[in-house]
């Protein structure tokens, strides 16, 4: 008998962390394939270095080639670690592919991180997969409470947690200096001075505690792509620091759970590294030197007692988080996966299961359905769009016409505020 199989549909380092960690907790004796969608974001060797888990197979392929996939069709379980417009898009095609099959993988999907924002929006197009994970008994709650009001399956809701919480619980250590991680993010804060103001605040603390080491962990190099677009990585602008970085100031890549293993303060804006801190009791703050904000995400942690600016972390801060609210986050549970795998396991013993059925239908909501199809390549019969003759040059036209209107507007600017004074202190000569 051929060993059993989970595949993990990805398209960023991101999504693949998360979906590979999950495959792990529900099917952790399964072979693991990996597929991985060409895109902006398809993770690098370096990147799949510094997850650290390694797919038995491994293949880079578009969505489109994924209908007809064979290998994908004959796999146990398929997690859908993408958009969820993507999920909505591979649920409807597979659903109309698979029609019929004796035999189709038990879907899953959920979320890489914290749902802060658009939680009704990301929870429609996911509806339809046989478990839709979520991290918490807070976010199981909301999303079982949308599902049975537009009736979906409630019980496709599977309480779980972030999978990648783990790891050795806190010690101090008098073997190493004390250690602030700050935990960085593509896009959060995303204008350039916020991001600036961020460093130049990590520099300044480490001048101020010239005893402590401060690591600024990053999670790109630049010019690589993760599931956020970063325009302003902090790799250039240690570069423009109004002062020169201090020697105990220190910018590391690498696995984030290896960086928790040696740090005794962890600080970020909002990034889901927080849990994994939290998880492992290390000290955690999450700063509000930009507002408490929901366009940051910080929101999320009102109720968690770990608010905490840079002020306070430079008068000796070491936030811990409020037990009852770590509880309903998913924090601190020794085997949160134990439901999603009774779900499975009664899934297959009532195999043949039932077709696919998103939420979504052409006759429900034909437009917004067809939109997002469109957007991810596909019509309505779930099959491939026609390539155009060109092989797309409308979208790299589009492209060239982004770039030079940034260029446009950045020479405006230049003129605006540097020549134009410049000229007219000439003419008052």
């Amino acid at each position: 008998m051929p060993p059993r199989r989970v595949a993990v549909i990805a398209d960023s380092d991101t999504r693949w962390k998360w979906g590979a960690s999950v495959a792990r907790q529900i099917a952790p004796e399964h072979a693991l394939d990996a597929y991985f969608l060409r895109g902006r974001s398809t993770p690098t060797e370096r990147q799949l270095a510094e997850v650290g888990i390694e797919p038995d197979t491994r293949r880079e392929l578009s969505a489109a080639e994924l209908v007809d996939d064979e290998e994908l069709a004959n796999a146990d379980i398929v997690v859908l670690a993408v958009l969820g417009g993507t999920v909505l898009t591979l649920v409807h095609s597979l659903g109309i592919a698979w029609a019929g099959r004796l035999h189709r993988p038990v879907t899953v999907s959920g979320y890489v991180g914290v749902v802060y924002e658009k939680m009704v929006d990301g929870l429609m197009t996911r509806a339809g997969t046989d478990l839709v994970l979520a991290n918490s008994d807070h976010d199981t709650r909301r999303f079982r409470s949308v599902f049975a009001s537009v009736g979906v399956d409630p019980e496709s809701v599977v309480e779980c947690a972030l999978p990648f919480l783990g790891g050795a619980p806190y010690r101090p250590s008098s073997d190493r200096p004390f250690t602030v991680t700050f935990a960085a993010q593509p896009s959060v804060p995303k204008d350039r001075a916020s991001r600036l103001r961020l460093l130049e605040r990590a520099a300044a603390h480490a001048r101020l505690q010239p005893d402590r080491l401060v690591l600024v962990k990053l999670r790109s190099r630049p010019g690589e792509q993760t599931t956020h677009e970063e325009r302003d990585p902090y790799q250039k602008l240690v570069e423009t620091l109004a002062e020169p970085a201090p020697a105990n100031l220190q910018l590391v890549y690498g696995n984030m759970a290896e960086v928790l293993d040696r740090t005794d303060l962890l600080v970020t804006v909002s990034s889901t590294a927080a849990l994994e801190s939290m998880h492992r009791r290390i000290p955690t703050a999450i700063l509000t030197d930009f507002g408490v904000r929901e366009a940051h995400g910080n929101h999320y942690f009102v109720h968690s007692g770990c608010l905490a600016s840079w002020d306070d972390i430079d008068a000796g801060a070491l936030p811990q988080p409020d037990p009852e609210w770590a509880a309903a986050h998913g924090i601190g549970r020794s085997d949160p996966y134990t439901a999603a795998r009774a779900r499975i396991a009664a899934l297959r013993a009532t195999d043949p299961l039932p077709p696919l059925r998103p939420y979504y239908t052409p006759q429900n909501a034909g437009v917004y359905l067809d939109g997002i199809l469109r957007n991810n390549g596909f019509d309505e019969q779930g099959r491939p769009l026609p390539v155009p003759l060109g092989g797309g040059r409308g979208r790299v036209k589009k492209a060239v016409r982004v770039v030079a209107g940034r260029g446009a507007k950045k020479l405006y600017r230049v003129g605006r505020q540097r020549l134009a004074p410049a000229l007219r202190r000439w003419g008052s000569v």
